[in-house]
């Protein structure tokens, strides 16, 4: 047996309307909504009495999704610090191929981007940057420029 595909990567959000505006401003599209709930979702999880929203997005090509979600119950559990630097264990970023990195950046901050550090070269070949995104992801993105 042999591995199909990545289907998606989640993210826990606290406001699931700000996190899908960032992404959608990003680019990514609604690919859609849902409650999660009952038996089959606790034991998915490992947690009683789940009770979630779901948004799927997905970048225009189709490939890469995001599942992002917002706990009702149980509560969430924070993380310290609450936001992490890019060297924490775990999940480290995601990461977008844009065309335009300046203009990203700047309709990104609208929804409360901040860079971490700035927009460095990699040789002549890509324009990258980190940025904290909603719930505290660190989202990172490259341009190709050679």
């Amino acid at each position: 047996m042999t591995l199909q595909r990545m289907d998606n990567v989640a993210i826990v959000v606290d406001d699931l309307d700000a996190a899908v505006a960032f992404f959608t401003e990003l680019g990514m599209e609604l690919e859609g909504k849902a409650q999660i709930e009952g038996l089959y979702a606790d034991r998915t999880v490992g947690l009683d009495g789940v009770r979630s929203d779901i948004a799927v997005m997905r970048t225009p090509d189709g490939h890469s999704k995001l599942e992002l979600t917002k706990y009702h119950t149980p509560a969430v559990s924070d993380v310290e610090p609450r936001n992490p630097p890019p060297n924490t264990l775990g999940l480290h970023r995601v990461m977008f191929a844009v065309d335009d990195i300046d203009d990203t950046i700047a309709r990104l901050r609208a929804h409360g981007a901040e860079l971490l550090g700035e927009v460095a070269q990699y040789e002549n070949i890509f324009r990258l940057c980190y940025l904290r995104g909603p719930a505290g992801i660190i989202v990172a993105l490259a341009e190709q420029i050679g």
